[in-house]
């Protein structure tokens, strides 16, 4: 699972998720890549389970990168707990994610076998998703 090694507060507050990604939006690295339509926190265990998905579809023919990465901590109280009693403990870390940022991209492998790839994650993950292709300059 990916988790920061340290974190300078452990508790953090919720923040906004309104507007579009500001980077991160092009395929950069890839051929192919996995694009946001909607804001979201992504747990660390949703992107380890799409990046299990790619993996097994694309096999050894194509080389994956994960765009994001889980660095803010979130709380949770537990359940049937009374009102008060402060903020939660510490639960798990999540990415917060924009509309147009690139979750995945994926190189090296054929393109039918890519796009089912990226689609079989895309269900993985708790937003909707956009399979791009690299712009040629």
């Amino acid at each position: 699972m990916l988790s920061p090694s340290r974190v300078k507060y452990r508790k953090s507050m919720r923040g906004r998720r309104r507007g579009k990604s500001k980077r991160g939006f092009n395929v950069s690295f890839g051929e192919w890549g996995l694009m946001a339509l909607e804001p979201a926190w992504i747990t660390a265990n949703q992107i380890e389970s799409a990046r299990v998905a790619i993996n097994r579809k694309i096999k050894k023919y194509g080389k994956l990168w994960i765009r994001i990465f889980p660095d803010k901590p979130f709380s949770k109280k537990p359940a049937e707990t009374r009102m008060g009693s402060g903020k939660g403990g510490h639960e798990g870390f999540v990415a917060v994610v924009k509309p147009g940022k690139m979750i995945f991209e994926v190189a090296g492998a054929e393109e039918a076998l890519v796009k089912k790839a990226l689609y079989v994650a895309a269900n993985k993950l708790p937003i909707k998703c956009k399979i791009v292709e690299r712009e040629v300059i």
